[in-house]
């Protein structure tokens, strides 16, 4: 993002906020552009940079319809299904195993 101030961490100028800080405002940036950005340096590796938005021209928060709501849980509901034996593990399946862990933790059986 070349041509932005930056500023150091924790040094923004009032009136921008990082999108976490509008989240918790209850606020969305709104398709504004980052107007700026945060850096935080580090010691083996490049600087953390945090991107700021303009707190009077963000928006609030829209509200989470029944739709929404209602395919959110579905989508959480198939995470928990193990592709495996078929069963509501009870808590979202990783990734990294593919399966829940009785199912990842079992040999594999021989054909």
């Amino acid at each position: 993002m070349a041509g932005l101030p930056v500023y150091p961490w924790r040094l923004a100028p009032e009136g921008l906020a990082t999108f976490r800080q509008l989240r918790a405002l209850g606020l969305r940036p709104a398709g504004q552009p980052v107007v700026a950005q945060l850096e935080r340096p580090r010691r083996r590796r490049g600087p953390l940079v945090a991107y700021l938005y303009r707190i009077d021209l963000a928006r609030p928060v829209r509200p989470m319809t029944p739709a929404k709501q209602a395919a959110l849980a579905a989508a959480n509901a198939a995470r928990r299904v193990c592709p495996e034996c078929g069963r509501d593990a009870g808590y979202r399946i990783p990734p990294s195993l593919g399966s829940c862990v009785p199912c990842a933790d079992a040999p594999a059986q021989a054909a």
